[in-house]
């Protein structure tokens, strides 16, 4: 009985290692690509939408920005330049990840809404992160 006793443990110790691989490869396949970054200044023409109406929420004003950049070449001296967000389909897919849990904190949504603060954004393939700069 003990010679069973130790094949078995070593079986289960073999199909556990082989678990225990599957899912740290599926967990690292599944990882967010980092993609690269870019500055912004939100300034008080990325507050109001391109036909004037004030805009409400942090996500549509760093939408805004993307649109004063690649579409009406309104920009500000800091704001740099993104692969990312030139197509109107592409900036609406911007605000839906900015309005999804950890892209701002409440805190970096308040700066946005009530300032003009400088923002950096990280762009993954599935994600964005903004944070404060300046």
């Amino acid at each position: 009985m003990g010679n069973g006793v130790s094949s078995m443990n070593r079986h289960f110790c073999i199909v556990s290692a082989g678990v225990l691989t599957v899912l740290v490869g599926a967990a690292s396949a599944s990882a967010d690509e980092y993609l690269g970054s870019y500055q912004a200044r939100i300034s008080g023409q990325d507050h109001q939408a391109s036909d004037g109406y004030p805009l409400d929420t942090a996500a549509q004003m760093v939408r805004q920005d993307r649109a004063n950049w690649h579409k009406f070449g309104n920009s500000d001296s800091e704001d740099q330049d993104d692969p990312w967000f030139g197509s109107n389909g592409q900036r609406s897919r911007l605000e839906r990840m900015l309005g999804q849990g950890g892209a701002m904190s409440s805190g970096v949504r308040r700066a946005i809404i009530n300032g003009e603060p400088l923002i950096e954004v990280e762009v993954y393939r599935n994600s964005v992160r903004v944070s404060i700069i300046d």
